[in-house]
């Protein structure tokens, strides 16, 4: 895919937020927060960093992204579509009955998902057996990308996948940590407490990088950082505001698993589409 500049990536990113609104209210429930403040990853994924083709996803020389963290796949499927995977009026369909675009992914309905994801801890595991694969077809310059949340790693399995990786020294994968400190029941660090995490990943054997993930830039410098270390795996720990760019939704653990109603995504929309009250909106 062409590479953009960064602006027209802010942009892209801008975008996206307004249609995961959009899609929540119109589904009537899902995932706020976590969508909102990954869409600069996402963005930075699917218009610069994957090796992928959106006319032909299935395509075999395709770089891996694995979403762990499936509740925050509206996120993925508004980058899709502004990708070319599908038409973005599909977007309007999430969570209905019937629909490609359910509220957790399931491989087999969309082309371009890699694994279905609902039960969380499981996308590094499932990993860890891709890599795996990729090393014995030598397929060497294939990437493997995994998105995480924080809040999920509490879970055993992600630990136990981070130890075979350190083992095997899976250096063809690079996990991104959604670290936007929030969870479902609260602030991570009352729920379970998980710093210091770059001293535990780096004791499981991998390299981490640590970012800014609501700078698209620093995204695309890290997953670049991430191809020059051959001997580890890297985890890219991503501090992101959750709700990011909706000034009600920022930071407010309550919106973890709680889509905006009528009034609320017009306010929400308002706000995106005039950067917080920065420019004028023809939609105002």
């Amino acid at each position: 895919m062409q590479k953009l500049p960064l602006v027209r990536l802010e942009e892209i990113a801008n975008d996206i937020r307004e249609d995961i609104i959009e899609m929540l209210v119109t589904a009537g429930s899902g995932h706020s927060a976590g969508p909102l403040g990954l869409a600069d990853i996402f963005t930075a994924l699917y218009f610069d960093v994957l090796n992928h083709d959106p006319k032909n996803p299935d395509w075999p020389e395709r770089d891996l992204l694995l979403l762990s963290n499936g509740h925050c796949v509206p996120v993925r499927y508004a980058t899709m579509a502004h990708a070319g995977y599908f038409p973005i009026s599909e977007l309007k369909t999430l969570r209905k009955l019937g629909s490609r675009l359910q509220g957790h992914p399931e491989r087999l309905r969309l082309p371009g998902l890699e694994t279905t994801s609902g039960p969380l801890g499981c996308g590094l595991s499932q990993a860890c057996g891709m890599a795996l694969a990729l090393r014995m077809d030598k397929a060497t310059h294939r990437w493997l990308y995994v998105v995480m949340g924080d809040g999920e790693i509490d879970e055993g399995n992600v630990w136990e996948a981070a130890m075979l990786a350190g083992k095997y020294k899976l250096s063809n994968i690079t996990a991104i940590l959604d670290r936007n400190n929030i969870q479902i029941d609260g602030p991570t660090e009352i729920v379970m407490p998980l710093e210091d995490l770059r001293a535990k990943w780096e004791a499981f054997g991998w390299h981490v990088i640590e970012i800014d993930g609501n700078n698209i830039e620093a995204v695309i410098d890290a997953c670049a950082m991430a191809k020059a270390v051959t001997e580890k795996p890297v985890i890219i720990i991503a501090h992101n505001v959750p709700g990011k760019g909706v000034d009600f939704m920022e930071y407010d653990f309550t919106w973890h698993g709680h889509a905006p109603n009528p009034d609320e995504a017009k306010k929400a929309l308002k706000e995106l589409r005039t950067l917080g009250g920065k420019i004028r909106s023809e939609h105002e």
